[in-house]
């Protein structure tokens, strides 16, 4: 069977730069690496993305692969071949790429677990006051019958015999390029240098079980959607007696009939009638701090905004309080009765205003007055 063009595997066009090949490598290498990929055929995916690596980041190789494809003489052979281990590099180099070492790690020693995630929905001031609560999720807990070995009671896991415990083994393969040794996970003990030969009855041997946990939060008050709270040691077990991880609660906010939030400031509408806005008047507004009562000046327009200070949200990191902003809109009557009609006439009248055409009439003369640039 015929060889992918390099190009193809690592996804990048001929004239990719280094750091596009590099980039494109690191993706590749992070998805199929035997160690964390459980997709079929990884291992063959990962060593083919190596190898177009080893050729494409390296000038001279890649000009003689440009030159002569897969099928070259082999004394252009990209430098005479990978010479074994110490060209191919095994597992090494993606641990050189990613943890600056050219160790791989050692299946055996303590990790830590995985982090988890929960989504809270609050009532808006729940979000606002905070709140103390409880929640239950699903998660994966170390198993008390076997203590996390996954052995069986009375037993204790044995040294892969495969490996000598070092959870991987060496194989070696003819190429193009010459003799490819190439380090893989051991697939006796899956990589962890460890082999159970009677697994634990509880949790068959995985040494882990899932179980429903409840477990207190503290919602600070303040929090804002999609801000999350942070609970040390909640998340999935650690590995080889490593730590557990962390829960993060994420949290999200019902929308309010009449409040809105913009981080510590709430917002509102408040209606006025005409004769409030027009006179003057003294209202009660609401807050989530209870009533206030709000002065409203002779004159106020549909629009003007009102500033209640200190009735907003408290900041989350004890910075302060927000305000409450008040904004204005002056309710039109409708339904009128002909004793009002006749009132609103006479005030017309009054105060000298003019009928809403011919308002309109005159603005729309000022306008092309000033486009003709008359005064």
């Amino acid at each position: 069977m015929s060889k992918r063009d390099y190009y193809d595997i690592l996804g990048v066009s001929k004239d990719a730069s280094k750091d596009e090949i590099k980039k494109a490598y690191r993706k590749l290498a992070r998805k199929y690496h035997p160690d964390v990929s459980e997709e079929e055929n990884a291992s063959e995916k990962f060593k083919e993305a190596k190898e177009a690596y080893e050729v494409l980041s390296d000038q001279q190789k890649r000009t003689q692969y440009d030159q002569f494809g897969h099928a070259g003489p082999q004394s252009q052979g990209f430098g005479g071949g990978f010479g074994g281990a110490e060209d191919f590099g095994g597992f090494g180099d993606i641990f050189d790429m990613f943890f600056g070492g050219g160790r791989r790690r050692d299946p055996n020693a303590p990790r830590q677990g995985a982090d988890l995630q929960y989504t809270m929905t609050l009532e808006f001031e729940e979000a606002i006051f905070g709140k103390d609560t409880d929640i239950e999720i699903p998660k994966e807990e170390t198993c008390e019958t076997c203590d996390g070995s996954g052995a069986k009671a009375g037993t204790s896991p044995e040294t892969c015999s495969h490996c000598n415990g070092s959870g991987q083994l060496n194989m070696e393969q003819n190429t193009p390029f010459g003799r490819v040794i190439n380090k893989r996970a051991c697939h006796y003990c899956q990589g962890t240098g460890k082999f159970i030969k009677d697994k634990c009855n509880t949790c068959g041997g995985a040494g882990t079980v899932k179980k429903r946990k409840k477990i207190h939060i503290n919602i600070p008050q303040g929090i804002d959607e999609g801000q999350q709270i942070r609970v040390p040691g909640q998340g999935e077990p650690g590995v080889n007696g490593g730590p557990a991880g962390d829960l993060y609660v994420v949290v999200q906010i019902k929308p309010h009939e009449f409040y809105h939030r913009e981080g510590d400031h709430i917002f509102c509408e408040m209606p006025l009638t005409f004769p409030q806005a027009s006179l003057g008047d003294e209202i009660e507004v609401p807050t989530v701090h209870g009533r206030v009562k709000l002065k409203i000046p002779a004159g106020t327009q549909t629009g003007k905004t009102f500033r209640l200070k200190g009735k907003g949200a408290p900041n989350v990191h004890g910075r302060g309080q927000g305000d409450q902003h008040v904004k204005i809109r002056v309710v039109t009557p409708t339904n009128l009765t002909d004793r009002q009609k006749e009132l609103l006439r006479e005030f017309g009248e009054i105060s000298g205003s003019q009928p809403a055409d011919e308002q309109e009439d005159g603005f729309f003369k000022r306008v092309k007055r000033a486009f003709k640039g008359e005064s």
